[in-house]
């Protein structure tokens, strides 16, 4: 009897062993919105795909290079066709995702806690062409910046409705950072919806508290009218005094505007030109923890580039310009820093809406795999998340 209790917890002991020797099984989920490609866009795929009715969805893919499931589509949920849903932002927790909208005058909110993953629908009627969106620390309040009504919309971001609406000196508000410790909002002037070659040159300075409009900063060394396009904007996390980098789309420079306490404004330089990689249309900005290295998309041709900020925060170094596709533009990043992945597509514009998926391995800095799942289905993503239990903010 003792012997078979022995050999009992021996082979037990073995499963076990065996059990713990197996890998995980590999996983990693996005949360992709897509529409349908542009006809010129399907055109140019290597097996034309016939010009579908036109399609919006939010995808779930798996997209772990190692994962048996690369590249499956795992839920597939639905929105109006003529929406335009453009991207999606988690409030501070990610017990939320809200997503913006270009066709409508709507606010979209799912609901991460629940495995239905619900969404309610709230009207911004004074919110044309909504862009960006930022949560206030104390997880209060949120600011949605409206590109086609030169405004920004303020909201309760407990119960989301709609609040104050800010109108604002410059046009085509986009990009929008919010620093609650000196009480300010910097928005970016990037182009007319409806006419793509009428861009902004500045950004824009608020009061945050009281929706004062405070000025506007000119962010290029041309004369005006300049183009530059100014688009995106970020804090650098922990940077005392603050300091935000702002990416211009149109002039391929890079900018930033560092807070003066005497002065209580912003102090702004420019710190990179990408012509010296014959790269352009800069847009997405990322930072990694502890603000040591800045990630930065280019969507023509297509790159994630990689800057060493050990020199100053004001003194991005380049290190590495790693190839994704035409339209690179925003970045998810799992939580234990191994892997980026890039969504190649900006605004189904030719020449900058691949469609895929670039995966890159931040250990190696290199390319390792490409989901082509919504390419292949005609389809361009737009905006990319990791699902909570992967997704790091990466300084948003």
């Amino acid at each position: 009897m003792k012997n078979k209790k022995a050999m009992l917890a021996l082979a037990l002991a073995l499963a076990v062993t065996c059990m713990a020797a197996l890998p995980a099984s590999a996983e990693i989920l996005a949360m992709v919105n897509y529409e349908s490609k542009a006809p010129e866009s399907l055109k140019s795929l290597k097996s034309p795909v016939a010009p579908p009715s036109r399609k919006e969805g939010i995808a779930i893919i798996d997209v772990d290079p190692e994962s048996k499931n690369f590249g499956k589509i795992v839920r597939d949920i639905p929105l109006p066709a003529d929406l335009v849903a453009h991207h999606i932002f988690y409030n501070h927790d990610m017990s939320k995702a809200y997503i913006t909208a270009l066709g409508k005058t709507q606010l979209r909110v799912m609901d991460m806690r629940h495995k239905d993953l619900p969404i309610k629908v709230i009207e911004v009627p004074t919110c044309q062409v909504g862009e960006d969106i930022v949560f206030s620390d104390d997880h209060k309040r949120w600011y949605l910046s409206c590109m086609g009504s030169q405004a920004m919309l303020e909201g309760d971001a407990v119960h989301d409705k709609p609040g104050r609406t800010v109108k604002l000196p410059a046009p085509y508000p986009h990009g929008l950072a919010v620093h609650d410790g000196i009480d300010r909002t910097l928005l970016t002037s990037t182009i007319r919806p409806t006419d793509l070659g009428d861009a902004g040159e500045v950004i824009s300075v608020v009061e945050t508290s009281t929706g004062k409009v405070l000025g506007t900063h000119k962010l290029s060394k041309k004369p005006s009218p300049s183009g530059e396009a100014p688009v995106e904007v970020l804090f650098v996390p922990g940077s005392n005094p603050p300091v935000a980098y702002v990416a211009n789309m149109y002039g391929g420079t890079v900018w930033t505007a560092t807070w003066n306490p005497t002065t209580k404004d912003f102090d702004t330089a420019q710190v990179h030109d990408f012509a010296e990689q014959k790269a352009g249309v800069p847009l997405e900005l990322y930072f990694n923890k502890g603000a040591t290295r800045l990630y930065l998309t280019t969507a023509k041709p297509g790159h994630l580039h990689i800057f060493d900020l050990a020199g100053g925060i004001g003194k991005p170094r380049l290190v590495k310009s790693i190839p994704a596709a035409e339209g690179a533009h925003h970045v998810a990043f799992t939580s234990d820093g191994r892997y980026a992945f890039v969504q190649n597509a900006l605004l189904n514009l030719p020449g900058m809406s691949d469609g895929s998926i670039t995966v890159i391995d931040l250990k190696k800095e290199a390319v390792v795999r490409s989901v082509d799942t919504l390419k292949d289905k005609g389809l361009n993503p737009n905006s990319i998340v990791l699902l909570p239990k992967w997704n790091d903010f990466m300084g948003h």
